[in-house]
């Protein structure tokens, strides 16, 4: 059996990259791992995050012999990338905010970037912005709240219409925002809601097709196309309808990922 390309993520946020893999590597075999006991990542601070990342990884990579491992969570990417490349011996790939190219598609030169808590106040985060939009304006936004309205789309429940207003509202007051960077995996799983409720015609630009291409330039491409679902693991493996919206995507129904007994939930 071929080893797999892992997607890790802090819940189903990761699927959206799923489409974009298979569509640049047929055939690939995929391992998908959410660590939902833990949701959301945003909220959680910095220490604790790294290691509980670090831990769950780890022991995902075992229990799926992955050759590679995307990081398909913008919190997990800006934080602790580092780290996982320190403990992990196979090809790690990040997933960080789509500032490059929303510089170049905004016309106005103002673009919003939308994400959690987390991301938006990272760092790294400014460091892209520096690099790659210098003479732009970008709107940061914290949208936390989002991630659990991509999580209830995906198990079957509709989006809450007032949380999306809401949560949007601020992007807005800027009359020239003609651009919005998807900086949290989830977020395309929410385009349809938010194209709806956005107030004008807006450029969403988010990163599936970037991690892709460079996924397929990391690992070399020697599989055969199966029939068969590939694998998953959840830390809650048991969460109401998580089975149903991993097989929409290929997946098997998760295994419970083992984690070491020093390993807590937050």
């Amino acid at each position: 059996m071929t080893a797999p390309i892992l997607i890790f993520d802090s819940g189903v946020g990761g699927l959206s990259v799923v489409g974009a893999l298979r569509t640049r590597l047929p055939g690939a075999p995929l391992a998908y791992v959410c660590d939902n006991a833990a949701l959301p990542y945003g909220t959680k601070p910095d220490d604790w995050l790294v290691a509980r990342i670090v831990a769950v990884c780890r022991a995902a990579v075992a229990a799926s012999g992955a050759r590679a491992l995307v990081v398909a969570c913008n919190t997990a990417s800006t934080l602790a990338l580092k780290a996982l490349r320190e403990n992990l011996s196979i090809p790690v790939i990040g997933t960080v905010p789509a500032i490059k190219p929303a510089a170049h598609a905004s016309r106005s030169g103002v673009f919003g970037l939308l994400a959690t808590s987390a991301t938006v106040s990272r760092p790294y985060t400014q460091r892209l912005i520096a690099e790659f939009a210098p003479d732009c304006t970008v709107v940061r936004l914290a949208a936390d709240r989002l991630v659990a309205q991509a999580e209830r789309v995906l198990t079957g429940m509709p989006w809450d219409d007032a949380v999306i207003t809401a949560s949007l509202a601020p992007l807005w007051e800027a009359s020239r925002l003609d651009t919005v960077v998807l900086g949290c995996t989830h977020f395309p799983l929410l385009r349809e809601a938010l194209v709806r409720h956005a107030p004008r015609d807006i450029v969403w630009v988010d990163s599936g097709d970037a991690i892709a291409r460079r996924v397929a330039q990391v690992v070399f491409p020697a599989w055969h196309d199966t029939s068969e679902s590939d694998a998953s693991w959840a830390s809650a493996a048991q969460q109401a309808g998580l089975a149903r919206t991993l097989a929409g995507y290929g997946f098997s129904a998760p295994y419970s990922l083992a984690l070491p007994a020093t390993v807590s939930t937050f």
